[in-house]
């Protein structure tokens, strides 16, 4: 056990701005006319759908089928009538469009049957897959699938529960933390024996006294070993790397991950949702958002996955300059590009912008390499050369210089005095570089296809030789054994050229065939018919030639006979 605090390089303190909304408990959002739930939940999970349009759905009932390894099942946040399935815009920058299932509520909120689930008495295996089912994943913001993230039950060490919540403005952990602590540690300790984890930390910023209070008095009435540890109030602090550094020392680099070094990071809201699952069999339906910023009643609501961002917000009640609307924190969140977008598991905080709250940001102006992007990144990375690189365009450097291992915090943009938008370089840098290797792939791939095609057809051109000399081997062994020499001076040619044997073994076929023929329907004929039959026969061999050629009519005329007679034409 680690006795005390390490630092991490860089950081930055904004303004807090948590007291606005931290003060007031959590209350319950009203249902919306409708809900629109996505599918894809995030980058990384999809789930296909499994009902209709006209459905009744119950509360908690499955709507989406998990797909992949990394896909977790989807539910109806209510009960209701399914009125629509097919594409909407997501909550995310670009805009795009997403699978969802429109809900129109019936107000009844009538659950499907649910039970505790006993993991004590279940296998692992089917403790994660029952998590999956209840469609659990990081309620960071990240929305990684939890029971994946649960590993092989073996190799973890620490169990970090991260309270840390260090970006401005957003206090849903916070309030979270302050009601329902025991429920958290509850979960926690479900986490810890599927994790197989011997140690279990709580790290919060020590800017949330009430949290740190009420988590060390469920801590301590739980009966299990577990350290509440206030950290110093630091952006990005709630980093899950940062947090590892800060509790224990560890530092992870890019490309690794906490198991890799026996550390394992989950949010306090997907304790909470764990334990929700287990200890009642509910599936993730619902989440605490913050709504903040330019409005008259800040404070967190708990929200059903699906309600339209045009249906939370006006409980806030957003002031008239209000002019944005920001998911997410004013560090790492985004501008919405509409408000029909709905809430997803990974959205923590709303924040209604306004000029004179969010002033816009000054003309950007040219670099003068003061470094102090350098001394605030907390990855130890050197962001004025990775602009330099990406507004150059010179990707492959940028590699070299460690531009994946940038977290996109935003420190560095916070206090760049040219007002440089680092972040935004930083993004386009990535996206290019993977559209690069997304195209190198497709290359790749339609290469080994061509190449591949080339060898398929040399093989069958190959096989098909193969077939023919084959071929061509076993007529020459049957027309040995026939002894005919006819045969065999025919086959001889054809040894050298397989299809030649064929046309000689065909030929032979055809012979064959032709002498097998008798009469047909011959059978029990009268004698007369008999009679008549033979005097056809003694007639055409009496018209036949000596060399076994039938003579011509007497009709044929002299051309016919001449040549019958193999004499030469006058």
């Amino acid at each position: 056990m680690i006795g005390r605090l390490f630092k991490f390089h860089g950081g930055i303190k904004p303004a807090a701005h948590k007291d606005e909304s931290a003060n007031a408990p959590i209350r319950r959002a009203p249902l919306p006319s409708r809900l629109i739930v996505p599918l894809r939940q995030s980058t990384r999970a999809t789930a296909g759908c499994i009902v209709e349009v006209g459905q009744k759905v119950l509360k908690g009932q499955r709507i989406g089928e998990p797909d992949g390894l990394l896909g977790t099942a989807v539910h109806a946040p209510t009960s209701g009538t399914v009125v629509d399935f097919g594409p909407y815009t997501m909550a995310h920058a670009s805009g795009l469009q997403t699978r969802c299932v429109v809900i129109e509520p019936d107000g009844e909120e009538r659950w499907i049957e649910h039970a505790p689930f006993d993991y004590h008495g279940a296998s692992r295996e089917a403790s994660l897959a029952w998590l999956r089912e209840c469609g659990i994943v990081g309620l960071g913001g990240a929305s990684f699938p939890s029971h994946v993230k649960l590993g092989k039950g073996a190799g973890i060490e620490t169990l970090i529960l991260n309270g840390g919540e260090c970006e401005p403005w957003i206090t849903c952990d916070d309030r979270l933390m302050r009601e329902r602590a025991a429920d958290i540690l509850a979960g926690a300790v479900i986490l810890r024996e599927l994790i197989g984890a011997r140690e279990m930390v709580v790290g919060i910023e020590d800017n949330k006294p009430e949290a740190i209070a009420a988590m060390q008095e469920a801590a301590a009435a739980s009966g299990h070993s577990v350290r509440i540890v206030p950290i110093p109030s630091l952006y990005p602090a709630g980093g899950e790397k940062q947090l590892i550094r800060v509790l224990t020392g560890i530092e992870i680099p890019y490309g690794k991950l906490g198991a890799d070094f026996g550390v394992q990071c989950f949010n306090v809201g997907t304790a909470h949702a764990v334990y929700r699952a287990i200890a009642h069999g509910e599936p993730l339906l619902s989440r605490i958002v913050t709504l903040t910023g330019n409005v008259e009643d800040a404070g967190n609501w708990e929200v059903l996955i699906g309600t339209p961002i045009e249906e939370l917000l006006p409980l806030a009640r957003p002031k008239p300059d209000t002019d944005r609307r920001i998911m997410g924190g004013p560090m790492m969140g985004f501008a919405l590009p509409r408000l029909d977008v709905p809430i997803v598991k990974g959205s923590n905080c709303i924040i209604a912008a306004s000029p004179k709250l969010f002033p816009p940001p000054p003309p950007e102006q040219p670099c003068i390499r003061c470094t102090e992007c350098a001394k605030a990144c907390p990855a130890e990375l050197q962001p004025f050369e990775l602009y330099w690189f990406g507004r150059s365009k010179n990707f492959g450097k940028a590699q070299e210089y460690h531009l994946f291992d940038c977290i996109e915090c935003g420190c560095c943009a916070y206090v760049c005095p040219s007002h440089i938008p680092l972040v935004d370089y930083f993004r386009f840098s990535k996206s290019e570089i993977w559209a690069r290797e997304r195209d190198k792939a497709a290359a790749d791939q339609a290469r080994e296809r061509f190449e591949f095609r080339n060898y398929r057809q040399e093989r069958e051109k190959a096989e098909k030789a193969a077939k023919l000399a084959a071929k061509a081997a076993e007529t020459r062994a049957k027309l040995a054994e026939a002894g005919s020499d006819a045969a065999a001076a025919d086959a001889a040619p054809a040894a050298e050229d397989p299809k030649k044997a064929l046309i000689a073994a065909a030929l032979a076929r055809a012979k064959a065939q032709k002498a097998e023929v008798t009469p047909q329907n011959t059978d029990n004929l009268s004698p007369e018919t008999q009679a008549e039959i033979a005097d056809i026969e003694a007639r055409r061999k009496a018209l036949a030639g000596a060399d076994g050629v039938a003579a011509p009519r007497a009709d044929a005329g002299p051309a016919a006979a001449a040549a019958a007679a193999d004499e030469p034409r006058p």
